[in-house]
């Protein structure tokens, strides 16, 4: 049997269709809490009514500068009510708005700027702003609150919504372009991955401009006419299952080194919270298994990525099994290819690709043409089990390779995920002298673990030729904004 699994119809959307008003097509009857700003002291709270009408305000007043439908615009703004106004609101209009990190310097975000040229930048202060001659707005929701709500823009599902760019684990970062049909695909996320229903209050970790808290942390509860949960700019991961409590959260959305994070510290009682979910990274097993033992429910990955948002994933109707990030979602078409572009046979590892037909798939890259082909190659080295269920073994161009064989980094980590004292570690291929190539496991600790026992845990888990040659403590593992390992830097 090949890893092949086509599960389409693909979600079609109407010849006039608008993601701002797709999300938003019940706001208008739902008399409930759309969206709460968790503080440490206090809450910020915008109900299903005001989200509309300030989307709709939002909207009236960046038409009334003269912008046009297409034009672009920078978003430079933290965890605020304003974000997801601003965001809407450009929808609405049939502008293009672009989340960014507000950790970003001038220098790193000037470079981003210029790919995009931007007509406007929206900004709030204390946030650094490109060198680009855009003129620069400040949100003012109670203005916004008192216009007349703008028509919304219909048009072509296919034309371009929003662009986010990639973490740039690899290099310079990519801008995608999306167009409005992508929030269609998202519609199997909503009981294949994330469970989730109107009475749920997700609580989602992640700054808002990274897509995995856009999406899951945002437009997917208000399109099930759910509540999005979502900590202030600056709140600690320690701080969480405070919140969590207060909030009532039903739903924890983070990636796995917040999790990691959340089980270092000692948890209250969490009687509302049905589930985790975890995407960004790889979840290790040993992680999966913690936050059962010590929480009572289960995590639930997706894989996914900026360029397709997630398409597999475990749930709670169909949990992963043991070691996988679990099933393609229903309106899928996904395939494991070998290097000639053929599905593998099932259990034999390949570069995991998408249809390049997926409404969920990006339009392009800016300054490249659109994906072409049949499939859309991932960059992701996975293997199929026989009742479809796939095992991510890391980054193609991540893996290791020792002694003439291909080894996971991940398979590598998992060994030492327990170990106590380690935060987190990645094994890479290291070359300490011309020529030679060993493995190396740099890991955060807060103080050195002594290296006979972390040669223990890898002979305890690994065949001799998967384990790390050599080992390194540092203070802080590099990572991009949105918290993803940079592997590719360790090797200096």
């Amino acid at each position: 049997m090949l890893s092949e699994i086509d599960t389409r119809p693909f979600p079609v959307a109407p010849p006039a269709f608008n993601l701002a008003g797709h999300v938003l097509s019940r706001a208008a009857d739902l008399q409930k809490t759309a969206l709460t700003l968790l503080h440490p002291d206090r809450d910020e709270t915008l109900t299903y009514g005001e989200l509309l009408r300030l989307t709709q305000g939002c909207a009236n007043a960046l038409l009334a500068l003269g912008l046009t439908p297409g034009d672009r615009i920078l978003l430079r703004l933290g965890n605020s009510l304003a974000f997801p106004i601003l965001y809407l609101g450009a929808i609405w209009a049939g502008l293009v708005p672009i989340p960014t990190s507000a950790a970003l310097t001038q220098g790193e975000i000037t470079k981003l700027a210029a790919l995009v040229a931007p007509e406007f930048i929206a900004a709030e202060p204390g946030i650094s702003l490109p060198d680009h001659p855009a003129r620069v707005i400040s949100p003012d929701l109670s203005a916004w609150a008192t216009l007349p709500p703008a028509d919304l823009h219909e048009g072509d599902p296919n034309r371009e919504a929003y662009i986010v760019f990639t973490s740039g684990t690899s290099g310079m970062p990519m801008a995608v372009s999306h167009a409005h049909r992508a929030i269609l695909a998202r519609q199997a996320m909503h009981r294949h991955w994330e469970g989730l229903t109107e009475q749920d209050r997700l609580l989602h970790a992640g700054a808002l401009n990274w897509t995995y808290t856009l999406g899951t942390g945002l437009l997917d509860p208000w399109t099930c006419g759910a509540t999005a949960l979502i900590p202030a700019a600056g709140t600690p991961p320690a701080a969480l299952p405070a919140l969590m409590a207060r909030a009532g959260a039903t739903i924890l959305a983070a990636a796995p080194g917040v999790y990691r994070q959340l089980l270092r510290a000692e948890l209250p009682p969490l009687p509302t919270l049905r589930h985790g979910l975890s995407a960004g990274e790889s979840l290790p097993q040993a992680l999966r298994a913690e936050w059962r033992s010590r929480t009572g429910t289960d995590l639930h990955e997706a894989l996914g990525m900026s360029e397709c948002s997630t398409y597999l994933s475990g749930s709670p109707s169909r949990p992963a099994p043991e070691g996988t990030a679990g099933y393609p979602q229903p309106g899928r078409h996904v395939a494991i290819l070998d290097d000639t572009g053929q599905p593998v046979p099932r259990g034999e590892a390949g570069e995991l690709a998408v249809s390049t037909a997926d409404p969920g798939l990006m339009r392009h890259y800016l300054g490249h043409p659109p994906p072409h082909g049949a499939w859309f190659r991932t960059g992701d080295a996975v293997l199929m089990a026989p009742d479809g269920a796939i095992t991510h073994l890391g980054r193609k161009d991540d893996l290791l390779n020792a002694g003439g064989f291909r080894v996971s980094p991940s398979e590598i980590e998992a060994a030492f995920h327990d170990l106590p004292g380690l935060s987190a570690c990645v094994a890479t291929q290291v070359e300490p002298t011309p020529g030679t190539t060993i493995i190396a496991l740099f890991y955060e600790a807060p103080c050195a673990i002594d290296e006979a026992l972390l040669r223990q845990c890898a002979e305890k888990a690994l065949a001799r030729w998967k384990q790390p040659r050599h080992y390194q403590r540092l203070a802080t593992l590099p990572r991009t904004a949105t918290g993803k390992l940079i592997r590719k830097a360790l090797a200096a």
